[in-house]
């Protein structure tokens, strides 16, 4: 069984097909020109066939060279096809991270304690009070209220959160709320079932929803880590016992292992875990 024809010469006759030359392939490919006669050469011999008429003019083809060139030119685009993977392989990967409104919000506000330029993975934050699918890849680490419960998801726990009233002073006492058209968030139901004949003024979202209580209209409930950041805005009640939960940080079994979502993971984690940063009863 004869040896394959080497990948490198069949490289070299291509540049020398297009060209037309040696000395043009050869400044091309870096190597000389007699080195590069002398795989021509060589390949000829290999194939049995004659693949160039050499003349003043250089290096023209011949029917079995055409012939060649024909079954050859796949050659270029799978290199450039491996040249694209490669360079893929080697840029910086993103890394889908789904949240809740303010687990987003402190992410950003703070990214630059975990993320720079020179990482090898970049946050697309994906604010969403759903949670997208992680088997599915709809994202690739979620930030969850309570334990996953797949197997094939794994999880860590970061912190306690704990939720409160918040407003301008103790002279709000009216609440804002959120619309029903949605899914309501476990603070936004926990309004609606325990303040609904205290409730004055709608808002479509909760960011929303701080601006009016800035305003003084009503008191909104909060994650302490988020009202307790919002300038103009105090605690006006105790945490509330029951919104209180662990935060987790969730990602695919398999995928975890990935190195930019593990980098992502170790700096989400050291971030979201920093009582410095958020402050919890633990």
């Amino acid at each position: 069984m004869k040896c394959p024809l080497p990948l490198d010469d069949l490289a070299m006759f291509l540049l020398v097909a297009e060209t037309g030359s040696l000395t043009a392939a050869a400044r091309q490919s870096g190597i000389s020109v007699p080195t590069m006669g002398r795989k021509m050469t060589r390949l000829e011999a290999e194939l049995g066939r004659r693949l160039f008429v050499r003349g003043a003019s250089g290096y023209r083809l011949t029917a079995d060279g055409r012939e060649l060139l024909d079954r050859a030119v796949p050659l270029k685009s799978a290199a450039a096809s491996i040249g694209r993977w490669r360079d893929e392989g080697s840029s910086v990967a993103r890394v889908r991270i789904t949240a809740g409104t303010w687990t987003s919000w402190f992410i950003a506000h703070n990214i630059r304690r975990i993320w720079s330029e020179e990482s090898i993975w970049a946050p697309d934050l994906l604010t969403s009070s759903l949670q997208l699918d992680i088997a599915r890849r709809q994202a690739d680490i979620g930030i969850r209220n309570k334990r996953p419960e797949q197997e094939w998801l794994a999880g860590r726990r970061t912190c306690r959160i704990e939720n409160a009233e918040y407003g301008t002073s103790e002279e709000s006492t009216g609440y804002i709320a959120l619309p029903q058209d949605g899914r309501l968030t476990p603070t936004a139901r926990w309004v609606r079932d325990n303040r609904s004949d205290q409730i004055v003024m709608l808002a479509s979202d909760t960011r929303l929803a701080v601006d009016l209580a800035l305003q003084g209209i009503g008191r909104i409930v909060l994650p302490c880590f988020a009202g307790d950041a919002v300038p103009g805005l105090h605690r006006l009640s105790p945490p509330i016992e029951e919104l209180s939960h662990d935060e987790w940080l969730v990602a695919h079994h398999e995928a975890r292992h990935d190195p930019p979502v593990r980098a992502a993971l170790e700096a989400l984690a050291r971030l979201l875990s920093d009582h410095s940063l958020r402050p919890g009863p633990d």
